[in-house]
Parts: structure tokens; C-alpha cells; sequence
């Protein structure tokens, strides 16, 4: 159930508990990337509008269950206000004293962001007790942290069971729309580009995507794995050896089942992962001995962008480089083009492919940009998300 199935007239005067996906990169001048906050602000201007007291609780890196300064979210509810135009209060804590009176001092419609839910323990433990302390704070909650969807944390999944109604924001509805329907009945032919560095992260998304897609183009770390098995010698290249067998699998599959597997023809070698490394392009084979793999190669670049222009639907999910190095980020970069310019369904999955789209300026050139990498893999396999599966069915709020 999500928040428009309500009648606007419950949020009135209600202290509600949003748990949002503020996870963003953090420099010396604040908030490094946005799109996270921004995404969030539909459910926040809705809920404000109809006079909610509406309470913002995110995590922000890895803080280990301990304060840790460099992790407090006090410079995202600057950004945040600046986004919402209106003054937005942070609380020193999540939860105790100091969060309680933020809490009831709110008046109808405005914002509240708790500080770090993951300065405690309680957090990433799905600890009850936790979940309850931060349950006192409010009277209804709703999930629209997407990114953090696929944990069974505290704040994402227990406290919904102490608040209602407990429903899902704007921003998880278009996540879960956007995905499902490349699930369901995706516009043919359709393409998914899946990169990144492990093929052990992507095996049962892999294998889910063969039973979907018309065409499957692997890139980065997991495509040297795929070569590795076909028997080629990638030199100081990111490989899982012990996967070769079950990339063997994978590639015999998708020839029964009459699915194209593309694998890079060319790749960009370097001697190391750094800017001013030498470079070269080479065939697979041709890798030399202390080289290693740092992008696909440009007549496989315009393969992949070939078949992703001329797609129905596309899906793409990790860099196919080391985009994070601008020597390294030109298969990236045309990946990223190709999908903006495909007149087709659109969908980047989160985290580096998402980063690198908002990098080039393409954010807006695609149909759906998930806030989620984790998440929309494991939605694509198939797996239930905890932080979807406890909230209230659709019906009338119990």
C-alpha cells in the first residue's frame, strides 16, 4: 500500500516516521551528489502539504554502530532545506531525549531529520528494542528508502510493525513500478548491460535476466571472468577463477535458450589501475602478462551502444570500467549515451552506473534512475525485500 492509497486526511496533525535513503556522498563543501535527497522530496512535499509532522531518518555510510562526526547528517538537512525551501530542523540524535523533543515540537507540516540511525548498533541488527525507541517518535510510518529496501534493519523493516498505517512512499511506488514492469511485459527487444567488478555479486541476477532479455552485454570485472572460461589469459586482470566452470554454465545456457551473450571483443589494458598508467587496446587473448583489464574497448563500446539505442527496453546496471579514473571511464561514458538516446523503456540500477549518468549530465535522459544498486538486483532475481514485505497490504488502514 502506498501513501496516496490513504485518504489525505490521515496525515493531518500525524507525526510520521519517513524512513528515507540519504546515503550520499559527503566533501568539504557538503553534499557531493544530491540526486538521493531529490528524489525523496515528492513524498515529503506530499505529506507536508497535507499538513503531516513528518520525521526524515536515514543512515549515512558506515559508522559501525558508534558517533562518528564524519558521518553526522547535519549537512544533508542544510541541502535539504535549500531543496524544500522551507526550514528543515535536525536532531543532535535518532532516538532519546534530544530526538523526542525535535519530535514534539514539530508543528503541521514541517520537516524534521533525525541524526545517523547508524551511529547505534541497534540499527543494522534489526534490534526490537531499537525499532520501538524509534517507533515512539511517531504515529505512522513510511518506507522510501529504496536503496536500503533489501535490508532487514531496524528502521526499514521492525518499527513498521509498532506504526500504522505503515505504507510506502512515492519514491519506493516508482521504484517498484519501473522494475516490475521490466519484470512483467518489457517493450521488446530488451537489452540488459550488467558491469561491475564480481560476477559472484550478479549470479542470480544473471540467471534471471536470461529468462527475460533478448540480449545480455557483460562489462567489467564479471565479463573477465566469462573470458577467463573461454580460455584466455587476462594477465594481473579481476577474475573469480572458481566461476569460470559456472560462466561455462551460464554461456551454454543462454546459447539453449537462444539468448545473445555479448562479451567484450576489445578491452582497454593498462600496467596499473591508475591516470597516467600506460595503456593500449587489446584483443582478449592479447592481454600481456602484469597488464590487466580497465575498460572495455571502443569497437565494443559501440557494439553494446548499437544494440542498446535499437532496444525496446534496457536495463543497466554497473560500470563496464574503472570509471571512477577518467582514462578508464570511456566505455562508461558511451554506455551511458547510448541508453540516454534510446527512445525505448529505460532503467539505470543504482549505485556506479547511476553515479556515472549523473556524472555525464544524462540523469533526465532516461526513463527511470533507481536510487537503489543492492536493491533493484535483488528485486530483478526475484528476492523479497524485506523493507516492501511489512508494510500494510492494500486495503482500508487497520
Amino acid at each position: 500500500m502506498g501513501i496516496e492509497d490513504l485518504d489525505g486526511s490521515v496525515w493531518k496533525s500525524r507525526r510520521v516516521f519517513v524512513r528515507v535513503d540519504f546515503n550520499v556522498p559527503l566533501g568539504p563543501d557538503g553534499v557531493g551528489d544530491d540526486t538521493r535527497i531529490r528524489a525523496a522530496l515528492p513524498t515529503i512535499r506530499y505529506l507536508a502539504e497535507r499538513s503531516a509532522k513528518v520525521i526524515l531518518a536515514s543512515h549515512l555510510g558506515r559508522p559501525k554502530g558508534k558517533t562518528a562526526p564524519e558521518y553526522s547528517l547535519a549537512p544533508v538537512a542544510r541541502r535539504l532545506e535549500e531543496l524544500v525551501g522551507t526550514p528543515v530542523a535536525f536532531a543532535p540524535d535518532c532516538v532519546g531525549p534530544a530526538a523526542e523533543e525535535a519530535a514534539s515540537r514539530l508543528e503541521d507540516g514541517q520537516v524534521l531529520l533525525l541524526e545517523n540511525l547508524r551511529f547505534y548498533p541497534g540499527e543494522e541488527k534489526g534490534d526490537d528494542a531499537f525499532a520501538r525507541s524509534l517507533a515512539t517518535l511517531a504515529e505512522a510510518y513510511v518506507n522510501d528508502a529504496f536503496g536500503a529496501a533489501h535490508r532487514a534493519h531496524a528502521s526499514t523493516t521492525v518499527v513498521a510493525k509498532y506504526l500504522s498505517p505503515a505504507v510506502a512512499g512515492l519514491l519506493m511506488l516508482a521504484e517498484l513500478e519501473a522494475l516490475g514492469r521490466l519484470l512483467r511485459d518489457p517493450p521488446r527487444p530488451f537489452v540488459a548491460v550488467l558491469g561491475g567488478a564480481k560476477v559472484s555479486d550478479k549470479l542470480g541476477v544473471i540467471g534471471r535476466l536470461m529468462g527475460l532479455v533478448d540480449t545480455l552485454a557483460l562489462g567489467g570485472g564479471m565479463a573477465n571472468t566469462f573470458l577467463l572460461a573461454r580460455g584466455h589469459s587476462l594477465g594481473e586482470s579481476l577474475v573469480e577463477p572458481d566461476l569460470a566452470g559456472e560462466a561455462r554454465r551460464l554461456e551454454a545456457q543462454a546459447t539453449a535458450m537462444g539468448k545473445r551473450l555479448l562479451l567484450p571483443e576489445d578491452v582497454v589494458v593498462a600496467e596499473s589501475a591508475t591516470a597516467g598508467a600506460a595503456r593500449r587496446v587489446v584483443a582478449p587473448p592479447e592481454v600481456p602478462g602484469g597488464w590487466r583489464a580497465v575498460d572495455i574497448g571502443p569497437a565494443s563500446a559501440a557494439r553494446y551502444s548499437e544494440e542498446i539505442r535499437q532496444a525496446g527496453s534496457v536495463f543497466w546496471n554497473g560500470p563496464v570500467g574503472v570509471f571512477e579514473i577518467e582514462p578508464f571511464m570511456a566505455g562508461t561514458r558511451e554506455l551511458a549515451k547510448a541508453v540516454a538516446e534510446c527512445r525505448g523503456f529505460t532503467v539505470v540500477g543504482g549505485g556506479d552506473s547511476a553515479a556515472a549518468l549523473t556524472q555525464l549530465g544524462l540523469e533526465q535522459e532516461v526513463s527511470h534512475l533507481s536510487t537503489g544498486g543492492g536493491a533493484s538486483l535483488e528485486f530483478i532475481e526475484g528476492k523479497a525485500l524485506p523493507g516492501v514485505e511489512c508494510l500494510d497490504v492494500k486495503k482500508e488502514s487497520r
